[in-house]
């Protein structure tokens, strides 16, 4: 749950620390602002993926299910900027199928967090196979990280990917190639 009193403190005192006056026209209601925001965008804290999860349907199949360019925007927690990018998501199905929105939900609540991609990679794929119990689940993320375009090496446009597979993904790869083949 997000403080909204602390982090109104917060700003304010980040506004007075970089010689800003708090009490000027356009910050007088900047840190409320900027609670609200947060509660928004670090909403996912409080979030469960397993609500997400749990709505499932019967399926014969063992067919790849893929989910690409889910959109998501989340926070660097070494810095304190947004990255954003595309998260493919693809699972094979033992018995089970998520309904087709859980898929960007799950990626959302997992990003809506501080967070580094790797471990939001990795969140998303474990989650997958915690409450849905596929054969084998594959997660891609690709994105670009404001602390490389705006600070330091100021790279605009490079992109990170991090992928983490699990189950029948992890040794199998020409299972492998069909995913990327699809998300290409």
């Amino acid at each position: 749950m997000i403080d909204k009193e602390k982090v109104e403190a917060a700003v304010r005192l980040l506004l007075e620390g970089i010689g800003e006056d708090i009490h000027r026209e356009g910050l007088v209601e900047t840190p409320a602002r900027i609670a609200r925001m947060y509660e928004e965008i670090y909403g996912g804290m409080d979030e469960d993926a397993a609500l997400h999860l749990s709505k499932t349907f019967q399926v014969d199949s063992h067919e790849m299910v893929l989910e690409k360019d889910i959109t998501f925007y989340s926070t660097c927690e070494h810095h304190l900027m947004p990255f954003y990018g595309k998260a493919h998501v693809a699972y094979i199905p033992d018995g089970r199928v998520l309904g087709l929105s859980k898929l960007a939900r799950t990626v959302e609540t997992f990003a809506r967090r501080l967070q580094i991609q790797e471990q939001l990679t990795v969140q998303i794929a474990d989650a997958l196979m915690e409450h849905l119990a596929p054969r084998g689940v594959m997660v891609m993320m690709e994105a670009e990280h404001m602390c490389m375009t705006m600070r330091g090496i100021k790279k605009p446009g490079s992109r990170t990917v991090s992928i983490a597979t699990r189950g029948v993904f992890e040794g199998d790869m020409q299972l492998q190639n069909t995913f990327f083949q699809m998300i290409r």
